[in-house]
């Protein structure tokens, strides 16, 4: 099927018949056409990307693309379908054969996420975990190696140490990304796959040097797997060399808290083989995405720049008024954060610096007292995983989204038993919210569970 999957991450044009003739060689009716050189798409921006990408209408000339709800397709002629199945036709030319393959729907948010970022072809999936975990198992094989950073999503870091040594003689060494030197050594050479780490570390807010770790990897020959969860638009991985991007569109991408999903963006050849019929991860393990789901995605995919801007701004102002109170805060975007001139230098600009931060209360007596406060007597924000939601999220990281690392792997991800991490929401004003986080930190040194001091 590979021939048929060579032209993935093309759009099909607006009137392609529905039903096309499986002997038309006039590919213009199939295949859109290049823009012109003065529309191509400004690569240094997300949201030009985007613009650009061609806008998907709906089967009766609605603004906006139908949903392909059905599980399988039809065909006009028996010898169609066999032709199908023998890689000569495929989404490239408007047939489908069944929706745990391609789906026309699905395909559609595929491209505006080969758009976001910046890659040749995407395709979604039903979950982040399930994105990662088909990537990894398409470039890895039994008995290969894979170099990882070693702050991670806990589910991620659960993957890599327990459930592929187990399930499929998969190893991983766990390295500290901002020493390059260490980094490169623990890449062996014909054995390591995959280098993977975030482009913004959860929770602890390391951010990688993806043009060096990309150099590193490919000299050699590793492929370069990055997590952008925490920082669509803020950063590009694959602009500055990663091979392959992927997402839990669950979090700033849906923004809503209500979709489970995830992405892969990368090479044709990649999203190629991981729908390949007898040997593709997507293919072979399902994780399909539902086309209602797609399509919902798909329409908030248009306004994630103005929500990211928003979250960014919030995080920023109110890291700084933190810091001035004296609060230990981690923030890419103050100026005393280790890696804030790495970040200044490789983000797409007007995006800011992430809306995630995090307070580090020292204990995880404080750190629940004060989520409580913030929550059930100052309605600052909710105490529950997950991010990008328009609420302000918060979770003490050590006792839930990191507890799959025990207390020697969250010491070494620099996870501190108080951490608290905060999604930024964008509801209300911004100086009602921040009267709210003020009182409940005055409830909290009146309770003599904390000093600034």
């Amino acid at each position: 099927m590979a021939e048929a999957l060579q032209n993935v991450n093309v759009l099909p044009s607006s009137n392609s018949k529905k039903r096309p003739n499986p002997n038309d060689s006039n590919r213009d009716d199939f295949v859109a056409k290049k823009p012109p050189t003065s529309n191509k798409p400004n690569w240094e921006d997300p949201v030009s990307a985007l613009a650009n990408a061609r806008h998907e209408f709906g089967e009766h000339g609605g603004v906006n693309m139908s949903i392909e709800a059905s599980a399988t397709f039809t065909v006009m002629e028996p010898e169609t379908l066999s032709r199908m199945f023998a890689g000569e036709l495929g989404p490239d030319r408007d047939f489908f054969i069944y929706s745990r393959h391609f789906n026309p729907t699905v395909l559609n948010l595929g491209r505006q996420m080969a758009a976001l970022e910046g890659t040749e072809a995407a395709y979604c999936t039903s979950s982040g975990m399930s994105a990662i975990s088909s990537v990894i198992l398409q470039l890895v094989s039994s008995g290969d190696h894979i170099v990882a950073s070693q702050t991670l999503y806990g589910g991620t870091h659960a993957l890599l140490t327990h459930f592929l040594p187990r399930s499929s003689n998969i190893t991983t060494t766990f390295v500290d990304i901002r020493d390059l030197e260490k980094t490169k050594e623990a890449i062996v050479e014909g054995r390591t796959k995959v280098l993977y780490f975030e482009s913004m570390s959860n929770p602890t807010l390391t951010v990688a040097n993806i043009p060096e770790l990309s150099r590193i990897a490919h000299e050699k020959g590793v492929t370069v797997v990055v997590d952008n969860t925490f920082a669509p638009m803020v950063v590009s991985p694959a602009r500055m060399g990663a091979d392959v991007v992927v997402h839990s569109i669950s979090k700033y991408i849906s923004g809503g808290a209500d979709i489970i999903a995830g992405a892969v963006c990368g090479p044709a050849s990649l999203v190629n083989s991981l729908m390949d019929l007898h040997q593709g991860a997507f293919m072979l393990l399902g994780p399909t995405m539902n086309a209602k789901v797609a399509f919902e995605l798909s329409e908030r995919i248009p306004h994630l720049g103005l929500r990211i801007k928003e979250h960014c701004h919030r995080a920023l102002v109110y890291a700084q008024r933190m810091k001035k109170m004296g609060l230990k805060v981690i923030y890419p975007g103050l100026e005393d954060h280790p890696d804030h001139h790495l970040l200044k230098s490789i983000a797409n600009k007007d995006y800011g610096y992430g809306g995630m931060l995090c307070l580090d209360m020292g204990t995880e007596a404080r750190a629940n007292k004060l989520m409580n406060l913030l929550q059930n007597h100052t309605q600052f924000g909710l105490m529950a995983v997950s991010l990008g939601y328009y609420e302000t999220l918060m979770s003490c990281s050590g006792s839930s989204t990191s507890s799959e690392l025990n207390e020697e792997e969250q010491a070494l991800a620099g996870i501190s038993p108080g951490l608290v991490r905060m999604s930024i929401g964008y509801s209300g004003t911004l100086e009602q919210r921040w009267a709210q986080f003020e009182k409940a930190l005055s409830r909290l040194q009146d309770s003599g569970l904390f000093s600034k001091n």
